[in-house]
């Protein structure tokens, strides 16, 4: 019989992974077979408002460097090095309604969405953590990308797996829902 973790305990084991990641590829095939459950996620009116652009193996240096082309050069050392040891990343772009009723319900759905898919990671050994640095915003970036406009980075993930070791002694605590709760 094969062990499996319930939901609960993969909610509350998940965190995310900054560091300590090994030296192990992440396969294209391996985020795809996540997403493909992932984006089920609830969608307003099953619009699916995202798109993914996923960075690995010889096309990290590039991506790094068009991330340093965001950043003073004095400060392309301390930029680099946070990015050197992540084995691979996704980008997740949503489109950007102009109505803003709809643009809260598509960037709610893609955040369920990513949600879903770091859940769905870390059952499988596999760290993340979602970023959203400055130079996502910044139009070198975006066209390096081939972001357009009308369209919104929600933010990159940084995909690894990790040294369970270092992740292990993060401390973990979150308020009692009891405790923030009031009636109407």
């Amino acid at each position: 019989m094969i062990a499996t973790k319930s939901i609960v305990d993969v909610i509350r084991e998940r965190t995310s992974v900054k560091t300590g990641y090994i030296d192990k590829e992440v396969s294209q095939e391996l985020i795809l077979s996540l997403l493909e459950n992932a984006v089920w996620a609830p969608t307003h009116g099953v619009r699916e408002p995202w798109r993914f652009i996923f960075v690995s193996g010889e096309r990290k240096e590039a991506f790094i460097e068009t991330i340093l082309q965001c950043h003073p050069v004095n400060n392309h050392e301390n930029v680099r090095s946070k990015f050197d040891n992540v084995p691979a990343f996704l980008v997740v772009v949503m489109n950007e309604d102009p109505r803003q009723k709809v643009w809260e319900e598509d960037f709610a759905a893609t955040s369920c969405m990513l949600q879903n898919l770091q859940l769905l990671a870390w059952n499988q050994d596999l760290g993340m953590v979602w970023k959203t640095p400055n130079h996502i915003y910044d139009p070198k970036f975006r066209h390096a990308l081939g972001v357009e406009g009308g369209e919104k980075i929600v933010g990159v993930l940084n995909i690894g797996y990790f040294d369970k070791e270092i992740v292990a002694k993060k401390a973990r605590k979150r308020v009692k829902p009891a405790e923030i709760m009031s009636a109407f």
